[in-house]
């Protein structure tokens, strides 16, 4: 199970960092997390979500994923994911998910990538 999703700001790009596992039980404490900064009345320029910390993800994980890119492009924000393990990384190409969001191999790459 996520223990936690803590989430820190860099310049004008929040990066958020989920542990452990985001199932139907964890997700929702993700899509919490970033239902808050693209709520926010001063949004961020960009968003990197570190998944080195997540040792497994499911289908709404990625539900809230593809919800959150969708959101954070309408607003014009950019979104971008960094860091996933091996097996969570190929659950995400799997998915096709790859080909909808930026996948990162590290978070200051992830970063760039946002705010370009």
């Amino acid at each position: 199970m996520a223990s936690d999703v803590s989430i820190r700001t860099e310049g004008d790009v929040a990066v958020v960092t989920p542990a452990g596992e985001l199932d139907a039980t964890t997700s929702p404490l993700l899509a919490e997390a970033l239902d808050g900064i693209l709520g926010a009345a001063e949004p961020c320029r960009g968003i990197v979500i570190d998944f080195s910390k997540v040792s497994f993800c499911d289908s709404r994980c990625i539900g809230v994923l593809v919800s959150s890119y969708r959101q954070a492009r309408d607003l014009g924000i950019g979104l971008a994911v960094s860091a996933p393990q091996r097996t969570v990384h190929r659950l995400f190409v799997i998915a096709g998910i790859d080909q909808v969001i930026t996948i990162e191999e590290d978070t200051a790459h992830a970063m760039e990538t946002v705010l370009a």
